[in-house]
């Protein structure tokens, strides 16, 4: 089954959500507004406004006050795409020109810094100071694990603890905040809103470790980049920790750089495919994953709690 017929019930409120989107990042700039759009028209799986909208069905779900939140986190994840781009230096996302390739990175950086503004106005609209203290502590949180991604590169003594703080920055956050925010914009109880984050959360973790698994096992036409990008980039992630355990592997891993060939970086990921690690980060990612149903299984039955449950198993046994 696809991921957008788990939640086929939201089709007409994802639509306005994907109108509002457009409408929103309408820059009086022309180059902001033509950036913009194009970083929106590279696609995504929307999974944050989709968290956003479950998490509102265990409450008063009102489209036009949920709309706001839903958009609001995509644009925020949006702009992060945008300005890891530029730190990257990557020419290529989900198979497009990024918008510092296309442009440049001033243009890049400004770009980011325009959408997340974008997501901020919008979140004025939410009369609630809970959700702008959870959104603002969020945004603090991811720029700390993006400056922690920084300081990481090509660290390779760093342990699985660094990994995980880091990718809970990075991803999981965020996603977590969409299924507290959204809950919290349709006035659900405090108990409830609690557990949906926690949910976000342990989803948001297993998200991010199956990313980082495929961008060893996907090939480049799914992935949209080369295999083996994050390594290459020197982010180390669990397959790469897993794999370093072997000391003949550890050795070939820590001759990684920037500028190595496609031909090594091949041999090497070749190493770690055949070492053993992927399965001990899938196995890792399951533990988040079972961990998120566990609390799911905690919170009211309705069509919502059904369609979380069924995204977060696609997303903890996705191919691609």
């Amino acid at each position: 089954m696809k991921i957008k017929m788990m939640y086929s019930f939201l089709n007409s409120d994802i639509n306005l959500i994907e109108k509002t989107l457009e409408e929103t990042i309408k820059a009086e700039s022309l180059l902001l507004r033509q950036a913009s759009m194009h970083t929106l028209q590279a696609g995504g799986k929307r999974i944050r406004p989709v968290f956003v909208l479950l998490a509102g069905k265990f409450g008063d779900y009102d489209i036009n006050i949920m709309k706001n939140v839903a958009v609001a986190l995509e644009l925020i994840h949006m702009g992060s795409l945008v300005h890891d781009d530029v730190i990257d230096d990557a020419d290529l996302r989900r198979g497009q020109p990024t918008v510092k390739a296309k442009w440049d990175s001033q243009t890049a950086m400004y770009t980011g810094d325009f959408v997340f503004a974008t997501a901020l106005n919008l979140m004025t609209n939410i009369d609630k100071p809970a959700a702008h203290k959870i959104l603002a502590n969020t945004m603090v949180e991811v720029t700390v694990g993006e400056i922690q991604q920084i300081k990481d590169k090509y660290r390779f003594n760093q342990t699985l603890r660094d990994y995980l703080r880091r990718i809970k920055r990075k991803t999981a956050l965020l996603i977590a905040a969409s299924c507290q925010l959204g809950a919290i914009a349709a006035n659900v109880e405090e108990s409830i809103h609690k557990k949906l984050y926690l949910f976000g959360y342990f989803v948001g973790m297993s998200f991010q470790i199956t990313d980082d698994i495929l961008d060893f096992t996907a090939t480049e036409k799914e992935l949209g980049k080369p295999a083996g990008s994050d390594l290459l980039q020197g982010n180390i992630t669990a397959p790469v920790l897993f794999a370093m355990k072997k000391e003949e592997i550890r050795k070939q891993v820590e001759k990684v750089h920037e500028h190595m060939p496609s031909s090594e970086i091949a041999k090497i990921i070749s190493l770690i495919k055949q070492s053993g690690a992927i399965d001990q980060s899938v196995a890792l990612s399951e533990q988040y994953l079972n961990k998120a149903l566990a609390v799911l299984e905690e919170l009211p039955a309705n069509k919502a709690k059904k369609a979380l449950r069924d995204i977060a198993k696609f997303i903890g046994s996705r191919k691609f």
